[in-house]
């Protein structure tokens, strides 16, 4: 079990199909044991095999995703939220949950203005680069967060640096100042977002909720009036956890 996890977890890290080989050097495992774990995941449907004879992640791992997110509590306090005010967002709002060094989306609320970006259920996207992560990223802790984030390059998305390790302490100093974070084209070009922390009631940040702007003169005048909006959404949904904003 804890082989064929730990082949899942490579497939799901590497974001692309991979040949039978470099898995079993990524894994560090003989080819035959890694085959062998691949059929057996093959027939079960959570693996699929490409043309070329590579393997990614099959659809049946969409089950669990589907499980985890209805016992989710805060994904259910998410969506009553909304159901309960009546009201419809200008842009899309985002529920992202922490996954390691990943900010995972558990739910969405679609606005009235199509963005063009998909914001899927089950997206994964580097929590130091993400709006929604940085929130989450600036209220663990200086220790638990370099635990976290211990020997992994923060690699870049959109076509510029990804930061160091240092100039993401200071960034995450001004989001528990400000009381929010900003991704400005770090995941996308063109594309700035806004995230705030959401707290339980033991004071522990337990998700995200972020929203993403075009780099348009019309959207970005209208970022402060976001900017509000999100940490509100923020505030209701901690609320509603039983929690308190610091």
């Amino acid at each position: 079990v804890t082989r064929a996890l730990a082949l899942l977890d490579r497939l799901a890290e590497a974001r692309q199909p991979l040949p039978l080989a470099r898995l079993a050097a990524g894994l560090e495992l003989p080819k035959s044991s890694v085959h062998g774990l691949c059929t057996t995941l093959l027939a079960l449907g959570y693996l699929r095999r490409h043309a070329d004879g590579s393997f990614s992640i099959g659809p049946r791992v969409m089950s669990l995703a589907d499980a985890f997110i209805a016992g989710t509590g805060v994904s259910q306090e998410f969506a009553a939220l909304w159901a309960e005010a009546g009201e419809v967002p200008d842009e899309t709002v985002v529920l992202a949950i922490l996954n390691g060094a990943d900010v995972v989306y558990v739910a969405t609320r679609s606005g009235t203005r199509p963005l063009g970006l998909s914001f899927n259920i089950g997206m994964r996207l580097p929590a130091y680069l993400a709006a929604s992560g940085k929130a989450m990223l600036a209220h663990l802790g200086d220790g638990p967060l370099r635990r976290l984030l211990a020997g992994r390059a923060l690699a870049p998305m959109a076509q510029r640096d990804g930061p160091t390790f240092d100039a993401l302490l200071g960034e995450l100093a001004d989001v528990r100042a400000n009381g929010y974070s900003v991704d400005d084209e770090g995941v996308r070009e063109g594309v700035y977002c806004i995230g705030a922390p959401v707290f339980d009631g033991r004071g522990d940040v337990v998700a995200g909720i972020g929203m993403c702007l075009q780099k348009s003169p019309r959207q970005l005048a209208a970022r402060d009036v976001q900017r509000r909006h999100v940490i509100d959404v923020a505030a209701r949904l901690t609320h509603r956890l039983g929690g308190k904003p610091p």
